[in-house]
This record gives structure tokens, C-alpha cells and sequence, in this order.
């Protein structure tokens, strides 16, 4: 099925700079101490605390400089962190912290660096490239929407609404006995076919109304038979209000037949891409 959606990367930052990859390192140990876990970069001159919220059981977080940009980072021992859902929320729950205060450029689960100066010198050798993509996403958020449908109904409503379906089904309920496997096929393939133009016209319906109150879209893989559509939004803060609206809107226009999952707001994790080069741990 083809989701007409605008797909938009803002920014594909690649950098150079030392992260630290410990897949391959079973001499890395929880004992190990100097490591900064980064969370997100900020545009920030001054010293900033967040507090003990960090990764790992209430690690201390705060920000780590390069002229006007920061890392917001906690310490962290030299280790691979495992994507639990109690780090993963950890993770996330910083970023969406400091993002009440700040446009942020959030960094991939589990970015660690060895030290504070390998920290500092990723802000220096990706300066303005990270400084691009924040004038990108100043005041700048993203939301969720998922839709899922019920296929009995909208099964139910095709057949009501398109005469050669309604008429092949009403012939092999009459032929119950005699109608052939080829009858039921067609059906079948008719339906199929029917569905994946209606889903088609409901993504289109609902970004074709979100973009109004949007700055860009991007498609991810739905999951599972019933799901037609799971899309990021970056909206304007200032959109906020009428984004939420227009998704309410559309969930009561559709109220029968899709129903809606709305997310965020989040760190524009869907619009900014950050390729880091992973070097072995010496």
C-alpha cells in the first residue's frame, strides 16, 4: 500500500567523532568510571544541571561545552547499556526534560564516550553542522500518529458501497452449494483490492489535513494487519493547539471505523539523522 506521505530527513549529520562501540570489548566492565553518557545537544553557553535523573540509577545530569553548544551528558562507567525498558525511558525521560526548556538534537540510545574531552571535541569538529540542524528545529516538536482500523466494518461498508462486490457476494450466498472456488477467489482479490484503495484514501485524507498544521511528515513501518498507518509529525510549538485539534477532529470524523493513537510531544527523533564513527575501545 503507498502512503502519501511527505518524508522528510532535515539534516544527515555524519561525524567523525569518538563513540565508543563495545560489542566486540569483553574487558569493558561496570567498574570502569570517566565515561559520558550523552542524551541530546543543546544551544547553550552556560552551565546547565538537570538533575539526578540519568541512565543507571539516578545519575547526576548536566551539560558539557563547546562555545555556545552542550552535551547534555551524565557519568557512566565504559559499558554497553542493554535497551531495557527501564534505560530506554531513562533515556528518554531526559530528553524530554531538558526539551521543556530547550530545541534539543537527540542522540541514539546508548552513545557513550570515554571522557569529557572526546565529548567536547565532537561539539568542536561537528560545530556547524550541529549548529545547522538546531537553527532546523528551533521550537520544533514531534507527534505520533498511529491508525488502526476495524476490517469487519470497513469490510462491511465497501460491500454497501461498491456494486460488484455487493452483487458476487449476494450470487455465491444464493449458490451456496454450486458457487465455484474461482467465484470466491475473485471475491476475495476484489475485496483485498478494495481495502488497500480505502486505506490509501484515509492516510491521504489525514496527512492531506495534519500538513496544514505541520512543517514535515515520515512514514515508519506499520505493525500488524489492522495498523494503515504510523507517522511521525514535526509541528511548530507554536502549532501545538491546532495540531491537536486537527487530530481530534479527524478521530471523531472516523469514529466508526479507525481509531487513533497520538503520541508526543517528543524530540524530533524522526527528523534528524546522527551517523556517528564507532571506534573499538582501546
Amino acid at each position: 500500500m503507498e502512503q502519501n506521505l511527505t518524508e522528510a530527513r532535515l539534516n544527515d549529520l555524519t561525524t567523525d567523532a569518538d563513540a565508543e562501540s563495545f560489542a566486540d570489548d569483553e574487558g569493558a566492565s561496570a567498574t570502569e568510571a570517566g565515561g559520558k553518557y550523552v542524551y541530546c545537544i543543546i544551544r547553550q553557553g552556560e552551565p546547565r544541571e538537570f538533575g539526578d535523573i540519568g541512565i543507571g540509577g539516578s545519575a547526576r545530569v548536566y551539560t558539557v561545552h563547546h562555545r555556545d553548544l552542550a552535551a547534555v551528558v551524565s557519568d557512566t562507567p565504559i559499558v554497553i547499556y542493554d535497551p531495557t525498558r527501564e534505560n530506554v525511558l531513562a533515556h528518554e525521560f531526559v530528553n524530554e526534560t531538558v526539551m521543556r526548556e530547550f530545541t534539543v538534537i537527540p542522540m541514539s540510545f546508548g552513545t557513550v564516550f570515554r571522557s569529557e574531552s572526546d565529548v567536547g571535541e565532537l561539539l568542536r569538529s561537528t560545530y556547524d553542522a550541529f549548529t545547522d540542524v538546531l537553527d532546523k528545529m528551533q521550537d520544533k516538536i514531534e507527534f505520533g500518529v498511529q491508525i488502526r482500523w476495524d476490517r469487519d466494518k470497513v469490510v462491511a461498508s465497501i460491500e454497501e458501497e461498491n456494486d460488484e462486490i455487493r452483487r458476487l457476494k449476494d450470487e455465491i450466498t444464493r449458490n451456496a452449494a454450486s458457487s465455484t472456488y474461482f467465484a470466491r477467489m475473485q471475491l476475495g482479490r476484489l475485496i483485498e483490492s478494495a481495502l488497500e484503495d480505502c486505506a490509501g484514501r484515509y492516510v491521504a485524507t489525514v496527512h492531506d489535513e495534519l500538513k496544514r498544521v505541520s512543517v514535515a511528515s515520515r512514514s515508519n513501518k506499520v505493525i500488524g494487519d489492522r495498523m494503515i498507518l504510523n507517522a511521525a509529525f514535526l509541528v511548530n510549538r507554536a502549532d501545538e493547539a491546532s495540531f491537536d485539534a486537527a487530530v481530534k477532529e479527524l478521530s471523531r470524523r472516523y469514529e466508526q471505523l479507525l481509531t487513533f493513537k497520538y503520541t508526543g510531544p517528543w524530540p524530533p527523533y524522526n527528523f534528524v539523522n546522527i551517523k556517528l564513527k564507532l571506534e573499538k575501545a582501546s
